[in-house]
């Protein structure tokens, strides 16, 4: 794993040392930025499932402006932060359950989930998120599942975008409209 463009460019990350923890791969984390890759500068992101931190240290080395992570493990916390101390990076990061967390976090104009396949929580996810309306105008979640996952749609001021599909791995993105 390693960080594909902007200040932390080239930069190994730590990587789990068992299967608890699922890294995005590399090929489908390029294609997560070539989604959202203008939507990113100056902006707050929340890595939600964060994982290794990876996600989250892509955004901030192509220039979002906060970046917040959220995993319920102890394990994939300290993965964060070392990842964040390799690249010299400094942001929130949060154990909490992410449905709770989504309860009162606040917004953001970036959300990067990627939550474990089989826990059934896409649905779960996306009613927090319209629910308590944490997207600002514009923003976007973007979802990773697997290909035969399938999303539902959304209420207004939501709309789902695009399905992208990367061998056995969907993105699935949805956007706030702006009122």
């Amino acid at each position: 794993m390693r960080v594909i463009t902007g200040t932390a460019r080239g930069r190994k990350l730590m990587e789990p040392r068992d299967m608890t923890i699922r890294p995005t791969t590399d090929m489908v984390k390029e294609a997560i930025f070539s989604i959202v890759q203008f939507d990113v500068p100056g902006r707050r992101v929340l890595d939600l499932f964060a994982g290794t931190g990876q996600l989250g240290i892509e955004a901030m080395s192509r220039g979002a402006g906060e970046c917040v992570f959220v995993d319920n493990s102890p394990a994939s916390l300290a993965l964060v932060r070392k990842n964040l101390e390799i690249c010299r990076m400094q942001a929130p990061v949060i154990r909490a359950d992410a449905l709770e967390y989504l309860e009162g976090c606040g917004k953001f104009d970036l959300i990067l989930a990627d939550p474990p396949y089989h826990a059934g929580a896409y649905d779960k996810i996306l009613q927090k998120v319209f629910g308590f309306d944490i997207l600002n105008d514009g923003g976007i979640i973007l979802l990773e599942s697997m290909r035969d996952q399938p999303m539902p749609s959304a209420p207004p001021p939501y709309e789902k975008g695009r399905e992208y599909r990367y061998g056995k791995i969907a993105l699935t993105t949805y956007r706030r409209l702006s009122t």
